[in-house]
């Protein structure tokens, strides 16, 4: 299994639009963000359009197309974000029910439903206490 990487892209996005929109430009492209994220602008349009639709940023058409934050940094939390992008759970249980008939496949939902779910109500609280402002500050403090 790998790990994955949408909550980091989304929240470089976001820091990399934000510091963008600070040095005085209105938008930025996909093409730009996917640069620093060394990643394909389609997979930063994709995250932009949750992010969009979680009402994070919008997107301009035309003649000077591009993203721009609809809210502060300071207002956005790790929290807003992963909820944008990471749709349902953090861990799933078995995709088939296992076999009721023997104890552990009996009892092992409701056991690791009861682990799963304090881990992601700790996840949720910790991602709730930083902001994109928090990131981009430990961004831009981090040495080169």
């Amino acid at each position: 299994m790998s790990a994955n990487s949408r909550l980091t892209i989304a929240a470089h996005a976001l820091a990399w639009i934000g510091l963008y929109q600070r040095q005085g430009h209105e938008v930025a492209t996909s093409e730009q963000i996917a640069t620093s994220a060394s990643t394909n602008p389609v997979v930063i349009r994709r995250l932009l359009g949750d992010l969009r639709r979680a009402g994070l940023v919008e997107s301009r058409r035309g003649v000077g197309a591009g993203w721009s934050l609809v809210r502060d940094l300071e207002s956005i939390t790790l929290l807003d974000v992963y909820e944008a992008v990471e749709p349902g759970p953090l861990f799933a249980l078995h995709r088939a029910a296992p076999d009721p008939g023997c104890v552990v496949g009996y009892g092992i939902q409701p056991a690791m439903q009861r682990i799963y779910d304090g881990i992601e109500e700790t996840l949720r609280r910790e991602l709730a206490r930083v902001t994109l402002e928090d990131v981009l500050r430990d961004v831009l403090a981090a040495p080169r």
